[in-house]
C-alpha cells in the first residue's frame, strides 16, 4: 500500500492530502467553522497539531461492514492481552462488559493491547457512560518512559462524554502529543456532533489504511484525518481521563486487520 512521505512543507501536506482523497473515494471541501462553534475553535486554534479549517478532509464513506473477518479482543472473562498504563485509574470485567472507573487524583489511565504492532485495521466497539467522564480510545499509539511515570500518546477517537456542548466525540486527538488532529468544528459535521447517544450504548468505528484515518459513531461519518507517517503502527487504549468521576462501559471490541 503506499504510504505518504513525511512533508516538507504545508503545501505539501495538502497536495498529499488530495492525492488520497482520489486514491480513497474521498471528497476534498474547504471547511468552514460552524458558528455554533466559534468559541472551541477560538480556544483551540492555536494547538500545535491544529489544522486549519479550509484544510480539512470530510469523511463522506458509509462505514465498514463489521460482520466478517473480525477477532474479538476480550474474552469476555478477563482482562488477558491487556495492561493498565499511565495511571491507577481502574479496569475489571463484569458479564462480558469492561468496566472502567475513575479515581480521583490519578492520572489519566489507558487500558493498553499487549499487542503493539496494529498496522492497519478497521477496530469498533461499543461504548456507554454510567457516571459521565472523558474518554477514548487510542489507536497506533505509544509509550514513553522516565524513571517515575509512563506516558501514553498518539492518536486518539475522542468520545468525550456526555454533557457539555462541544459534541466531538468522534474527533481525533493527539493525546500528549500537540492537541488536536481533527476537530468536529466544520459546519459539515453537524450530523457527526448530533451521532452521540447521551443514555444508551454508542458504537465507534475507527479505519486506519496507511495515512489516512477515517472514524464513524453509530454509523455517521466523523473524522477523515491524514497522519504525516508520525504513528504507522502500535497500541490500543481504552481511556479513562484524569478527573473527580467517570464510569465508562465498553463492550463488542473488535479488530479486523487489513493486509496489503
Amino acid at each position: 500500500m503506499l504510504r505518504l512521505s513525511h512533508p516538507s512543507s504545508n503545501r505539501t501536506i495538502f497536495v498529499e492530502m488530495i492525492a488520497w482523497a482520489v486514491l480513497l473515494g474521498g471528497v476534498v471541501h474547504a471547511g468552514e467553522v460552524d458558528p455554533k462553534q466559534h468559541a472551541w475553535h477560538a480556544k483551540y486554534k492555536n494547538q500545535e497539531n491544529i489544522p486549519k479549517p479550509e484544510t480539512m478532509l470530510l469523511n463522506t464513506d458509509p462505514e465498514p461492514k463489521l460482520s466478517d473477518g473480525f477477532t474479538p479482543m476480550f474474552n469476555g472473562q478477563d482482562l488477558s492481552g491487556w495492561t493498565p498504563k499511565g495511571g491507577t485509574c481502574t479496569f475489571e470485567v463484569k458479564d462480558g462488559v469492561v468496566i472502567g472507573q475513575c479515581v480521583p487524583g490519578s492520572s489519566s489511565t489507558y487500558l493498553c493491547t499487549d499487542k503493539a504492532d496494529y498496522r492497519d485495521f478497521v477496530f469498533t466497539c461499543e461504548m456507554k457512560w454510567e457516571v459521565d467522564g472523558n474518554s477514548g480510545v487510542m489507536f497506533r499509539a505509544k509509550i514513553r518512559s522516565d524513571d517515575s511515570t509512563e506516558t501514553v500518546f498518539g492518536p486518539q477517537a475522542e468520545m468525550e462524554g456526555i454533557t457539555g456542548d462541544r459534541f466531538w466525540s468522534g474527533g481525533i486527538y493527539g493525546q500528549s502529543c500537540g492537541g488536536y488532529f481533527y476537530p468536529l468544528w466544520l459546519k459539515e459535521h453537524q450530523a457527526a456532533r448530533d451521532a452521540l447517544k447521551r443514555d444508551d450504548w454508542n458504537r465507534l468505528t475507527i479505519m486506519a489504511q496507511g495515512n489516512v484515518v477515517k472514524t464513524w459513531v453509530n454509523g455517521v461519518p466523523a473524522a477523515h484525518w491524514v497522519d504525516d507517517g508520525t504513528y504507522p503502527v502500535g497500541f490500543f487504549g481504552l481511556q479513562i481521563h484524569k478527573g473527580e468521576h467517570g464510569t465508562v462501559l465498553w463492550k463488542e471490541v473488535r479488530v479486523k486487520e487489513l493486509k496489503d
